[in-house]
């Protein structure tokens, strides 16, 4: 409104009719459109958008549908089969080829192989999942604590994430579990962590180092906030997305290992089963009976490929540079 629109001092001016008429609806309609927005834009967040950028690929379904199968193999195995590992097994059927009573043929000691792996589906998934959640917590806490603080902390951190990092993953695994020759699924998942963890835990204290002098941080920090709170609802909320999309390619690596560790016959022990066990048992006979290598060789990759190209769906839709 201009000087010469507000009229004189002390008088108000007075609405026209049509002004009347319009005014109050008018005046609702926008303030109940500045309100939806304002609440749209409210619960507007990262993940939000990562999340309707997600539903529209092909890719990210495909790997959750792959996934997800597995899952329940691992899970529940008796939804796919009745058969137990090791029984019911006739070494006069040794070796025999894919059938109507053996979809996938026979193993070495004649049990039926399919059983053996949808069995095999439980140390593998478990394996690479658990190792990836334990070494995400670790990269959380003290990259969190480590980027945050600085100082002393953080030197000791960075050497010994430097030292960890330059060990050899398989060697340094395979040297472990040879000195230590009993052991299962979660002692093969302790060495994995031992080594696994450098990765994720300089992502995270890069990250949290990139926002901790951010306005928003300092903002808070001047309201009083605690470090702790600061942390949790400023600095992680912030700093994580690198670190999960790590983490989601990190699982499928790490059943890589688990598989070559297998392979190599220091990892799993039979009656134990794994697709890197069948694998491993399957190399010597390959040429004259394949499907002992095809059968789980082909879920290890469907597996450790659905991981990879999760990762990599997960990362383009948190990176608006990327879309």
């Amino acid at each position: 409104m201009t000087i010469e629109d507000a009229g004189p001092p002390g008088i108000e001016p007075e609405p026209g009719p049509e002004a009347g008429a319009a005014g109050p609806s008018a005046a609702g309609t926008s303030a109940a459109a500045v309100a939806a927005a304002g609440g749209e834009i409210g619960r507007a967040s990262l993940w939000d958008d990562a999340w309707r950028d997600l539903r529209r690929r092909w890719v990210f379904w495909g790997s959750v549908l792959i996934l997800a199968v597995v899952s329940a193999m691992a899970a529940v195995p008796r939804l796919f089969t009745a058969a137990d590992v090791n029984q019911g097994c006739d070494p006069n059927d040794a070796k025999a080829g894919p059938s109507g009573a053996h979809w996938f043929g026979t193993d070495l000691a004649g049990c039926d192989y399919y059983a053996h792996v949808v069995h095999g589906a439980r140390p593998t998934l478990l394996i690479g999942v658990a190792v990836t959640v334990f070494a995400l917590l670790i990269a959380m806490v003290f990259g969190l604590l480590s980027g945050y603080y600085g100082g002393l902390l953080d030197t000791l951190v960075a050497r010994l994430t430097d030292i960890f990092f330059g060990l050899p993953f398989v060697l340094g695994a395979t040297v472990i579990l040879v000195a230590f020759p009993s052991h299962g699924v979660w002692a093969m998942t302790l060495v994995l962590v031992l080594l696994g963890w450098t990765t994720m835990i300089r992502i995270m204290r890069g990250q949290v180092i990139s926002v901790r002098d951010a306005d928003y941080v300092q903002a808070s920090r001047l309201l009083g906030a605690s470090d702790a709170r600061i942390m949790a609802r400023h600095i992680l909320p912030n700093a994580i997305a690198p670190v999960i999309v790590v983490a989601t390619l990190n699982v499928g690596n790490v059943i890589v290992g688990e598989a070559t560790l297998d392979f190599l016959g220091v990892g799993l022990q039979y009656p134990q089963v794994s697709w890197g066990l069948q694998l491993g048992q399957a190399k010597d006979s390959f040429i004259e009976d394949p499907h002992l290598l095809i059968f789980p060789a082909a879920f290890l990759s469907a597996t450790v490929l659905s991981f990879l190209l999760l990762g990599d769906a997960v990362r383009d839709a948190l990176d608006p540079k990327l879309r």
